[in-house]
């Protein structure tokens, strides 16, 4: 699946929730959902600068394809992590750093999020984009 066909299936999901809380429940449920991250890598590097809660990032590469896990402390912001794994996970290091992620702006998440919540979501977004730099790198 690419990625835009995941933001599609998102968009699709989110068109069928009435309102926003009936969307913070469909993001709180993705976040329960969400494999835990291995607690050996709850580590401070792999904690995301920039965020209001903790929220726990790692990424590995396995052939040519990256795979995230990640926890947080906030059971919102782990459903938004949920989401951005569901895009992000199992793509390539170049499919990661060329994409544009619309499905945020699409369902309305940044401007349903708290200025420090939307901050966060900007930084995992950036730590995402800067492990497939890493990866790329290292070829």
């Amino acid at each position: 699946m690419t990625i835009q066909d995941i933001q599609n299936e998102i968009i699709e999901e989110f068109e069928f929730l009435e309102d926003w809380m009936d969307k913070y429940e469909h993001i709180i449920a993705l976040g329960k959902s969400l494999p835990l991250i291995d607690e050996k890598h709850k580590t401070k590097d792999n904690l995301i600068s920039g965020c209001q809660s903790q929220v726990w990032l790692y990424a590995e590469k396995k052939k040519d394809k990256l795979y995230f896990t990640a926890d947080s402390d906030a059971i919102l912001t782990k459903g938004v992590v949920a989401l951005l794994l569901r895009v992000f996970s199992n793509q390539t290091p170049d499919t990661i750093l060329t994409t544009e992620l619309d499905f945020i702006n699409k369902i309305g998440l940044k401007e349903n999020l708290s200025p420090t919540r939307a901050n966060g979501l900007v930084s995992m977004i950036k730590q995402i984009k800067m492990y497939a730099l890493a990866f790329k790198m290292k070829g």
